[in-house]
């Protein structure tokens, strides 16, 4: 089985966005075809909640996948769909906005923000798909347990348990929590993009020390060994999914393929056009 070495390493960087958001954003369009089909990665943890509760109002997507997951925190959320509903701690929700959703996501005072939002690109042939909304429950979640590690199956598989199967991009995301100087091995597909986002503690790759909130890209394999530093637990998460090798035009909330397509988007929108399924606003 052959290991896969660091190709590229990411320090997430403060940044605010929505009406006020204090986060840390890890991957953007500088990194897109690197990370391909991951587009955006942003990490939420604070245990200020002047940090968060402005939150992020009314705003359109299309053309990717965003999926938003909570460690710890509660976000309320509704959608052009007519979803409603609350994230709770150890949860997810894997939204598809395909040819258009407009959506507000409002977190709420919490001892501990913690969690991440990742955007996924939609290939060309779905760009235009019907949306959709997934809420994932922590009883969709299997877990295997080791002596040193505790593996939550977000998306995808692992050690013979599934967790959720996307419709569009077949994702594979596993939460991973390490003790103190532990160590696991990763089998992945060696067809795909495969990069781990340490969101709580340090970690030991390839015997480099790699910090808190970092991006780490791996090269081709078919493993990845990632361990826990000794005096402080790991949490990571592993993200791995099939590149699209497809042009990406991306502008605010929207990615498309061309420009012509991101300006008819942002056309829509400005004549109130966007929304193609479902409306109830």
């Amino acid at each position: 089985m052959k290991h896969r070495e660091i190709l590229k390493t990411v320090r997430g960087q403060r940044a605010v966005d929505g009406a006020g958001v204090s986060l840390v954003r890890v991957l953007g369009n500088r990194d897109v075809y690197d990370f391909d089909p991951f587009l955006m990665l942003d990490s939420f943890d604070s245990t200020d909640p002047a940090d968060y509760t402005a939150g992020f109002p009314w705003h359109p997507h299309r053309g990717i996948e965003t999926i938003t997951y909570l460690i710890s925190g509660k976000i309320e959320h509704m959608d052009s769909l007519g979803n409603k509903g609350t994230i709770e701690s150890g949860e997810s929700q894997w939204m598809t906005a395909g040819s258009g959703i407009l959506h507000q996501e409002m977190p709420m005072a919490s001892e501990r923000m913690l969690g991440l939002q990742l955007w996924l690109n939609l290939p060309k042939s779905e760009k235009m798909a019907d949306p959709a909304y997934l809420g994932i429950t922590q009883e969709m979640m299997p877990i295997v347990e080791t002596d040193q590690a505790t593996v939550r199956v977000l998306s995808g598989s692992y050690n013979g348990v599934s967790g959720v199967m996307p419709r569009h991009i077949q994702a594979s995301i596993l939460d991973v929590s390490l003790v103190k100087k532990g160590s696991i091995t990763l089998p992945t597909k060696p067809d795909e993009t495969v990069f781990a986002f340490l969101i709580t503690g340090d970690a030991v790759i390839d015997a480099h020390l790699i910090n808190e909130k970092t991006a780490v890209l791996f090269g081709a394999g078919e493993s990845v060994t990632i361990e826990a530093t000794p005096d402080r637990d790991l949490r990571f998460l592993l993200f791995s999914g099939k590149a699209l090798h497809e042009t990406i035009a991306w502008g605010g909330p929207i990615v498309m393929n061309t420009r012509e397509e991101l300006d008819l988007a942002f056309d829509e929108l400005r004549r109130g056009t966007f929304i193609k399924h479902n409306p109830t606003l």
